[in-house]
């Protein structure tokens, strides 16, 4: 049985490039996500890159992106270089703190 992966790992160059594609303002974007202006600034900025599912998908829906488009995904060298950066369980598991 396929099982969605505990975590996304995002671009957030992509996410803001999407976002403009689309003229939302970044707190107008994040509402509509369900997420806070601040935490959408630090995807986009890189500051924190890491997603749940259910977030990744309302934050897709909101930019019109499609299920199996990959865009707002980082690449695989990014993802492995910041999984080699956190250590086992003490990765911070808040994603919003707004």
């Amino acid at each position: 049985m396929h099982r969605p992966p505990a975590t996304f790992q995002v671009d957030g160059t992509a996410i803001r490039k999407r976002r403009m594609e689309l003229g939302l303002t970044r707190d107008n974007c994040a509402s509509k996500a369900g997420i806070s202006g601040p935490y959408l600034s630090q995807l986009e900025t890189g500051a924190r890159r890491v997603l749940r599912p259910p977030t990744y998908k309302r934050l897709r829906t909101v930019l019109k992106v499609p299920t199996t488009d990959r865009r707002l995904l980082a690449q695989a060298e990014d993802r492995q270089e910041e999984e080699s950066n956190v250590p086992g369980d003490c990765a911070p598991r808040e994603e919003e703190a707004g």
